[in-house]
């Protein structure tokens, strides 16, 4: 009876633990709810839509009709019970940044303010590079907006081929995100829809629009990767990279002479081939689980490019030493507001934070053991996050070299790429003003391919670090032909290295010889580098895969001339801040390279010249060691 008695308190203290931390819980989403309800919101009995939307049902929690309302959401007249009254002002389809202050900025004013100011609403860097390259700007970090898009060659590039990509695109037709969407507003990453709703949105425009869906679209913090691939599989290939899908100059007619399930054709048509998937794709992880919130929609600030709105590193969950953390307690309303939505329950754990901006992880969190873990946003799963390796840490010659520069498999590699404007084109889509019109810029590409990414050095008050590279633009422009000029008239050519994030991240580590004697990773290009030993004398020697261009007598593929200054006045970089390597640069590294010729990475003396660099073991050299010459 005693046993019982204790069993029962015991019994009712748990409960409470329980009852309190559920109060705790609600209070803390009651909180925040109030600090972002900036207006307040008719309830739905007041409200006349679903008089004629009986049962309705499907969107998310947080946005329930019987919550929020119709109106709210919607616009309209939820007043009267007259179809075209109550329809008046309605929005079809919100979230477009074109009524967003009147519909999900009204609750999500501090979204608006960042989402406004975001690249991705922008395309401040697309445009700057681009008037660059044309000659219409002399630097590639002007500001600019894509709304302000003129008439210019430029422009009219932009206007033709890149100027789909950016969150100010109208959303006009209903349906569910896929690989052909683009903009949209908030809907570009929040819009999803069920099963249920897609079946039942198919039954109400079969019907003439006559049977009233009774699936609602939810709209949520559950962001796919569909949601970003439609954008993010253009330019440098993020998405399909990410799958590990390398674009090919294949069309699909030719799949089926190719008879390989390793190829594959994405709904814009476009041929890709299998080339590896990134290690984090594989382990179904999602974009969002490393870019957050606080990223993606971005920080308020205007940023020129993305490599300074992203602020994410590998070392942030992969850490060195110590990681740096914040409590539950400590989490800002955004945040806050997605570890609930997302029902995590960690509440009592060391939270995962980025160094650059303090933002933190909410998806990961920290054990009684010191172990850290990454819940999946995908399959909630937790995931242990493996600190880095003493490979990765241990020396102080690479400490300067990116995380990406050694574990990136591949990235894209195109080139031969040619831009001229046909003043006869009938059909030119002007993808601004979403109207046809005479007269189009068209792209006619040699090669897409891959290879390992090459390596660029990116110089920032005073700090020199190893970044990844492609030959993002080597191209020419028939400037004269949007001119009016004959063909061929007036044409500019570019070799144009990039600052890239390859998004093929594998555990395992590309080896020496593939930076210290690869002629891609050194910017020469692909062909044959050979360290050749003639009468007790070494030299390298380059022979390249391609035939020299005629416009600067460069191999097609290669970023600099083999051992050979560049001209002074030669732009070779999309950045003003990220150069190739100098000739004194590629001496060094190919040094290094000479002697793995002999020694394997793994051996004693190249162990060594990891802790202090290969200067001091040229004191101590074998008799038998050659080392390059250079004439």
């Amino acid at each position: 009876m005693k046993y019982k008695r204790l069993w029962y308190i015991f019994g009712v203290i748990f409960i409470a633990i329980i009852f309190v931390f559920y109060l705790l819980n609600e209070s803390n989403f009651l909180n925040v709810i109030d600090e972002y309800d900036s207006v307040k919101v008719e309830r739905t009995a007041k409200e006349s839509c679903l008089q004629c939307h009986i049962g309705t049902t499907g969107d998310s929690e947080y946005h329930n009709p019987e919550l929020i309302g119709c109106v709210s959401c919607h616009l309209g007249d939820g007043k009267s019970m007259d179809k075209v009254e109550s329809h008046s002002n309605m929005v079809r389809i919100p979230g477009n940044l074109s009524d967003v202050k009147d519909t999900c900025g009204k609750c999500h004013s501090e979204e608006l303010k960042k989402i406004t100011n975001s690249l991705m609403t922008t395309n401040s860097g697309l445009i700057a590079v681009n008037k660059y390259i044309f000659g219409e700007s002399k630097s590639p970090y002007e500001k600019y907006h894509i709304k302000d898009v003129k008439y210019s060659a430029a422009d009219k590039h932009l206007r033709d081929m890149c100027a789909n990509c950016h969150l100010g695109v109208e959303k006009t037709e209903y349906g569910a995100i896929n690989q052909l969407s683009r903009g949209g507003g908030c809907n570009a990453c929040h819009l999803n829809y069920s099963e249920d709703a897609k079946q039942d949105l198919q039954k109400y425009l079969s019907s003439n629009k006559k049977i009233l869906p009774k699936f609602h679209p939810s709209t949520d913090i559950f962001v796919k990767n569909e949601h970003c691939f439609g954008c993010h599989s253009r330019s440098s290939r993020i998405s399909t990279n990410y799958e590990g899908w390398q674009e090919t100059t294949f069309k699909k007619k030719d799949i089926a002479q190719l008879k390989s399930s390793e190829y594959k054709v994405f709904e814009d048509q476009r041929v890709y081939k299998y080339n590896g998937e990134d290690v984090h794709h594989k382990k179904g992880m999602l974009c969002v689980d490393c870019h957050t919130s606080h990223e993606v929609m971005g920080d308020g600030k205007i940023h020129l490019r993305q490599d300074t709105a992203v602020k994410i590193t590998c070392s942030d969950c992969h850490y060195k030493n110590k990681p740096n953390t914040l409590t539950y307690k400590d989490l800002d309303k955004e945040s806050l507001l997605v570890f609930l939505h997302r029902n995590y329950s960690h509440t009592n754990k060391k939270i995962l934070k980025v160094k650059k901006s303090g933002h933190p992880l909410v998806n990961t969190y920290i054990d009684s053991t010191g172990t850290a873990y990454l819940i999946g946003k995908k399959d909630k799963i937790p995931r242990v996050i493996k600190p880095q390796s003493q490979i990765c840490s241990r020396d102080n010659v690479h400490k300067n070299v990116s995380c990406s520069m050694c574990h990136s498999s591949w990235t894209s590699k195109c080139i031969g790429c040619h831009n001229q404007f046909d003043k006869n084109e009938p059909r030119a889509f002007d993808l601004l003003d979403k109207k046809y019109g005479k007269g189009q810029w068209k792209e006619y590409v040699a090669e897409f391919s891959s290879m390992l990414p090459a390596m660029g050095v990116m110089e920032n008050n005073g700090k020199k670090e190893i970044k990844p590279a492609i030959p993002g633009m080597i191209l020419t422009i028939d400037k004269g032909s949007y001119a009016g000029k004959e063909i061929g008239e007036e044409v500019t050519f570019h070799r144009l290295f990039a600052l890239n994030s390859p998004h093929t991240t594998t555990k395992k580590v590309r080896d020496c010889k593939s930076c210290h004697a690869n002629s891609e990773a050194l910017g020469f290009g692909a062909g044959n580098l050979t360290f050749d030993i003639k009468k007790g004398f070494g030299k390298w020697n380059f022979v390249p895969e391609y035939a020299l261009n005629s416009n600067d007598n460069l191999p097609e593929d290669a970023w600099i001339p083999f051992l050979k200054n560049v001209k002074k006045d030669v732009i070779n970089s999309t950045r003003t801040d990220f150069r190739p390597f100098t000739v004194k640069e590629q001496k060094q590294l190919l040094l290094v390279g000479a002697c793995l010729q002999c020694h394997k990475e793994t051996s004693k003396v190249m162990q060594e010249s990891l802790i202090n660099g290969i200067q001091p073991l040229l004191k101590k050299l074998n008799k038998s060691c050659i080392l390059p010459t250079y004439k």
